[in-house]
């Protein structure tokens, strides 16, 4: 079926020139003072006769709904029945407003809001690391919104944030002189990152995608370092309440050059995803997705296509 734009009144809307594909911010009715409007880019269906729940797309720490591009155009196209394509922006990350809480419990609060705001009553979720702790959370506190669940390496038990606290600290201590443009300022911050103890080439292109100019030509970082710092032991493990449980499909993907998802946990989390699989992908590592695009895209969408 060819390809057409949905447009819609929503507010705040910004139409990117791209097929299917919106990117806005939602302003919430009577929004409690501990949820942020989340920004979002939502990749239209492609057949409106056959369709399943959404699928909702959650980044992890330090990352935006702009490095699941490419995988959110692949599970447009080739969801079966076709899917919805959501990704959001957490916030105190990408367009996103920032907050000084930020917590498994805040996090699912919003996802909530968002959901409500937008009338889905029932979604798939797919989460990468601090993602993958929101959408857990959020499936074990509403297990009837939950059609199917994608955790990408991490788990619900115990994980050491420790790198990713280096991460923050070295982005903390960047110093960008004003005036330059954005290509350079990135080549002077992956220098200084390098400095810092961030060896990864990978890894110091990822951060500096964070990396944002301000009106008077000065740069900054778009995340909200100080709150994610602070916030990073809480995000370690989810903390679920006593007597919850998510009865749903899940599917947990992880790398092999990766520590966050241990074969030891499993009998752990099936305590509380009893419903669940285990894939890892050779030679990925955290971002096990970035690692190996098409291998991740072919389990994860076998998952979400078998009996939808």
């Amino acid at each position: 079926m060819t390809r057409k734009m949905i447009s819609r009144q929503v507010t705040n809307v910004y139409v990117l020139r791209a097929l299917n594909f919106r990117k806005y911010s939602v302003k919430l009715e009577k929004e409690p003072q501990d949820y942020v409007n989340l920004a979002y880019a939502s990749y239209e269906l492609t057949d409106s006769k056959k369709k399943a729940p959404p699928l909702i797309i959650l980044h992890g720490l330090l990352g935006s709904k702009s490095n699941w591009a490419t995988l959110c155009k692949i599970y447009q196209a080739k969801t079966n029945p076709n899917r919805q394509i959501i990704a959001l922006d957490a916030r105190n990350h990408g367009d996103s407003p920032h907050h000084p809480r930020h917590t498994y419990e805040a996090l699912s609060s919003d996802l909530k809001a968002f959901l409500n705001n937008l009338d889905i009553g029932k979604a798939s979720l797919l989460g990468h690391s601090m993602g993958g702790g929101t959408a857990m959370s959020f499936s074990l506190k509403h297990p009837e919104i939950v059609e199917k669940l994608v955790v990408c390496d991490f788990s619900p038990t115990s994980n050491n944030l420790g790198d990713l606290r280096s991460y923050l600290e070295a982005m903390e201590k960047v110093k960008i002189p004003k005036g330059i443009s954005m290509s350079v300022a990135r080549s002077t911050a992956e220098f200084q990152l390098q400095q810092f103890g961030i060896r990864h080439r990978s890894r110091r292109k990822f951060l500096t995608t964070n990396l944002v100019r301000s009106a008077d030509g000065s740069y900054g970082w778009r995340v909200n370092i100080p709150a994610l710092t602070m916030s990073c032991k809480d995000l370690s493990s989810i903390r679920p309440k006593k007597g919850q449980v998510y009865l749903g499909p899940t599917l947990f993907i992880g790398g092999t050059n990766s520590g966050y998802l241990k074969p030891r946990e499993f009998s752990k989390i099936r305590d509380l995803f009893p419903n669940s699989e285990f894939k890892f992908i050779e030679g990925a590592g955290h971002w096990v997705h970035f690692d190996n695009r098409k291998e991740f895209a072919a389990i994860s969408l076998k998952f979400l296509n078998d009996n939808a």
